[in-house]
Formats: C-alpha cells, structure tokens, sequence
C-alpha cells in the first residue's frame, strides 16, 4: 500500500515542478500548477482553470474616545477566500470571494441571511474591450471602495467611503474598456442592479438601481494596473492622471445608505456622485475624493412607534491623500476627510474631520506588509457641543 502512496505523491511533485519550469510536456492524468497571483490549477485539455488566493488582516487597536473608557481591539479585520478562473472557454470567467471573519459576515440575527458570500459572478469577455458580468459584485463606484482592502495604504478606508460608498449589489454590469500605456485613454464602465446590497433575500424589488462611471487617463494608462492599489509603488516614470466619476440611482431605496445599512421604515429614491483624481509619479501618489448623496426626505418614522426613526444618511464628504514611498519600500502617507450631514439630519449625526498619518513597510507589495496609523476624529455636533477620538493602530496584511 505504501509504495502506491509513494508513487502518487511522486508524480503529483514532478507536475508541479514541471509547471513551475514552464516546459510542455504535462502528465495528462493531472491537472497544471502554476503560481502567479495564488495557486493556479489548469486541465490537461485547458477545459477548465482554476485560481486560488487568500488574503488575512490581523489588527491591534487602542482606542481614546471621550466620554468613553480607553480600550483595546484585537481581531482578525478580514479573511477572504477567493477562486477565479474560466470553464470551456478562456472568455468565460468566474469570479467567488467569501468571507469569514466576525466583521465580514456581522452580527446572525434571526431571519437575516449569513453573509458569507461578497463576490459570485460570472463574467464574458469577447474581446479585449468589452466586459459583460452578471452575478453579484461591487458596483462601479468611487475608485477606494472598488480597490480591494489590501490594497490600501493606510488599515482602512476613509469615514466618507464608509458612508456613502454604493458597495456591492446583485445585477447585470457592462463595462467597455479601452486602457493605453502611452495615449489618452478612457473606460465606460454600467450597472444596473437591485438597489438592495448583496445576499438581499427579504422581498422581491419594486425598484432598481443604476449606475455609471467614467474614467479618463489623459497621460496613458498606470502601470500594472495602478488605479487599482493605492500609492506608487510602480515608481511611474512619467506623470500619470486618472480623472473618473460616476453617477448612482437607486429606486425605492430600503436601507439608510443605498445598498447597505439599516432598513428604512419607508423606501426612498437615492442619487450619489462621486468624483475622484488619482496622480502618481516617481514614488509620489496624490489622490482626491468626493462623494455626495441625496434623497427628497432623508427621516422615516415607524408607522408603529413615532419615537422611533431611521434616516438615510444625506450629505457629502471631501478626501485627499498623499504619500511617498522610499527606495526601502518604506512609505509615508497622510489623509485628511471632511463629512458634512444633509441639514435634514444634521440634528442627528454630527459634522466630523478626520486626520490619519500612516507607515507601511511593504515586504511583497500590498500582499505582504505591515502597517501603522494613528487617527484623530473631531466631531462636531448641531448643539455646538464637540467630542475628539483618537486611534492607534497596528495591522498586517498577508495573502496571495
């Protein structure tokens, strides 16, 4: 018995070291190995590619809050799973990420759906322009919330992205892509969706929501894809610019942000903008943000209990970034946000600035880096009192 299990594991071992030496010749009994960006397992006949990756972000906290005890938070942030590939053929491709940290999934409630599921959709691709998926998803909205969270320079993103980003939603998303390295160049990106955020199982839809986003890249596109992960660690050679914006609607509405949140006691039309300038150069990476959302009456009220009422929350916010990474692959970053309540809830919720100063050491890029912030929240509310929060933060991020 043992000599058959010696003889399996030996011929499992020469696959993936021939893969791994790139050479042609495939034992047709298993499948191909290789190891870019995760494991990768390819059929003999390439009928079918599977792509592995994980990615894990363990964090300490301490918290000085007023009118609050000073604390600690340790957690596991994030722990993503995430398989890709195609089946049959190379432009039909598949993408699944799920979660599983106590953040990602939040709080099991009775007849709420267990939120193991972020990403399951299918995508066509018939040419290297056009990008058809349907599945759910993120929607095409503003640049920090469609870059992954370990791609980030600073442990999270900014209060405005928390909240008015439009986040991911279950629909039909058509996407023409016509990126250059060195020419103008620009991307239409399109969704329209359920308007009701992602594993929504509650009721059927009386409303969709729809969504538009264009980005212009005057200079040429950024290498390696260079919108898609915060700071420069390409080092650009030339000045590169990436201008975009994107209008969301959402019919009848069910929750206090769009497509997440709490729900309503009444539905309500939301329109968000956002705008966003991203520039890199030489180690230097600027980018800018904002965001804005509205709604023609922000309160509902319980038709059950007029004490009680929950509110969409109507305003916008300003964010701008700066960072420069060494030549160590240390990095230095900085962000300022500015959030301002609609003057429908501005009672309610109150104005904040929030001043975050940050150090990364990348290791293996945004896969393998640890990072350090400390954060200063001021809160200024409508009776003119004020409160100051302040956070320091440790994190590392690992993954493939």
């Amino acid at each position: 018995m043992n000599k058959y299990i010696v003889a399996i594991l030996f011929l499992v071992f020469s696959q993936i070291s021939i893969a791994q030496d790139n050479n042609d010749i495939k034992l047709s009994a298993l499948p191909y190995y290789s190891y870019g960006k995760g494991l990768g397992i390819t059929s003999p006949d390439s009928i079918f590619k599977l792509n592995i990756r994980f990615r894990m972000q363990n964090r300490f906290t301490y918290l000085n809050n007023d009118d609050e005890d000073n604390g600690y938070e340790a957690m596991i942030r994030r722990l993503r799973l995430r398989f890709d590939g195609y089946v049959g053929d190379p432009s039909i491709i598949y993408v699944i990420q799920l979660s599983f940290s106590p953040n990602d999934v939040g709080a099991i409630e009775d007849g709420d759906n267990l939120n193991i599921i972020r990403d399951a959709i299918v995508f066509y691709r018939p040419d290297e322009h056009w990008n058809i998926g349907f599945g759910q998803t993120k929607l095409p909205g503003n640049r920090q919330r469609i870059n992954s969270s370990g791609a980030l320079q600073l442990t999270d993103r900014s209060i405005n992205n928390s909240r008015f980003n439009i986040d991911r939603d279950f629909g039909l998303q058509v996407y023409y892509l016509n990126e250059l390295e060195h020419k103008f160049s620009y991307n239409i990106k399109t969704a329209i969706s359920t308007g009701e955020g992602r594993n929504w199982t509650k009721e059927p839809d009386t409303g969709l929501a729809f969504t538009g986003r264009l980005e212009l890249f005057p200079f040429g596109a950024f290498k390696s894809n260079g919108t898609l992960f915060e700071g420069d660690l390409k080092r650009e050679k030339t000045p590169k610019l990436m201008l975009s914006g994107v209008y969301h609607y959402n019919d009848d509405a069910r929750r206090t942000r769009g497509t997440i949140g709490d729900d309503l006691f009444e539905k309500r039309d939301i329109q968000s903008l956002f705008l966003d300038a991203i520039v890199k150069y030489n180690g230097w990476a600027f980018q800018t943000a904002y965001m804005n959302r509205t709604t023609d009456d922000a309160i509902t009220i319980n038709p059950d209990d007029a004490s009680e009422s929950r509110y969409v929350f109507a305003g916008s916010g300003f964010d701008t970034q700066l960072s420069y990474l060494f030549k160590s692959n240390y990095e230095l970053v900085g962000r300022f946000s500015y959030q301002e309540p609609h003057k429908d809830i501005e009672m309610l919720t109150p104005q904040t600035n929030q001043y975050s100063l940050g150090i990364t050491k990348y290791i293996w890029e945004h896969a393998l880096k640890l990072q350090a912030e400390i954060t200063n929240s001021e809160l200024n509310y409508f009776d003119s009192s004020k409160a100051n929060d302040w956070y320091l933060r440790f994190q590392v991020e690992i993954g493939i």
